[in-house]
């Protein structure tokens, strides 16, 4: 009769076979080694962004497929993404995980200085010494050193009808996606509507309220800033156009006017520039910005 221990060592024995020819079949099914799998070239990985999750159907044998997928085309949010027991599949952890990379690179990325010499723009910058001071201190993303003032006032044309601005705010791949389209555009409608603009220029570490400095310093009637907004999980590249008429430091968020959600899944950039043009004649016709703006 076969002792308990000895009928352990039999099932341990068994056991380290079976693990062995799975191990040997499994190498020679993939036909790689785990030190070739170590080393894929990046070239070889699809990138799991440029999936248009729009399109694309996770929920096994959906009861109705058509009008699923009609439901998914309408939003970008994560809808039917299905399971594994309590958890995420795979495809969707990854995605979103890439999804939040790309999120991260927008806040924490600069402005190309090539872009902004490319669309002749010059540079002030706020209080905020660098990106990680902007991201813990807004108050500093709305002031400027008096030297900063000093470039604005030797550079730009004084009393301007309207005066556009770019800074990167929370979203510098946003600026980079958009400006070169959008801010052509807006130029071309405001010569079409004769209305006189004054020199557009960028503004590095820049939250909103910033536009209110510049508008005090250049007399302007009405100032428009072009600014990246906070990125999500859907795109890192959606920009927003803040126009305010007379705008003042400390003036009530309601003076303002915003066309936002300005990126290549909303609105694109050269209809939303042609839109903003339109948006800075009625401003100056009406003399008002904000709730007080009749559209």
């Amino acid at each position: 009769m076969i002792s308990e221990k000895e009928l352990k060592v039999i099932v341990e024995q068994v056991l380290s076979e079976m693990n062995n020819k799975d191990f040997a079949e499994s190498k020679k099914d993939t036909g790689k080694s785990q030190s070739d799998v170590d080393h894929i070239d990046d070239n070889e990985l699809s990138d799991i962004t440029m999936v248009d999750m729009r399109k694309q159907l996770l929920v096994p044998n959906p009861e109705n497929r058509e009008d699923y997928l009609q439901m998914k085309a309408k939003t970008s949010a994560r809808v039917g993404v299905w399971r594994a027991g309590p958890r995420y599949k795979t495809e969707t952890l990854l995605r979103f995980r890439a999804d939040h990379a790309v999120a991260m690179d927008a806040v924490f990325t600069d402005v190309s200085e090539e872009i902004i010499a490319e669309m002749n723009l010059f540079t002030v910058k706020t209080k905020c010494k660098d990106k990680d001071e902007y991201l813990t201190r807004p108050d500093l993303g709305r002031k400027f050193d008096d030297e900063e003032v000093a470039i604005m006032k030797e550079k730009c044309k004084m009393n301007p009808q309207v005066q556009v601005i770019v800074a990167d705010g929370l979203s510098s791949t946003a600026v980079e996606a958009n400006i070169r389209d959008i801010l052509p555009v807006i130029f071309q409608g405001l010569e079409g509507y004769g209305i006189k603009a004054g020199t557009p220029f960028f503004i590095k570490y820049g939250r909103v309220p910033s536009m209110d400095v510049v508008s005090e310093v250049t007399g302007a009637d009405i100032t428009c800033l072009l600014v990246g907004e906070r990125p999500g999980l859907a795109t890192g590249e959606s920009m927003s156009a803040y126009i305010a008429y007379k705008g003042t430091v400390g003036m009530p968020e309601a003076r303002r006017t915003v066309v936002s959600n300005i990126h290549q899944g909303g609105t694109a950039a050269v209809e939303a520039g042609a839109h903003i043009a339109h948006i800075l004649k009625e401003m100056l016709d009406q003399k008002k910005s904000g709730l007080e703006l009749q559209l």
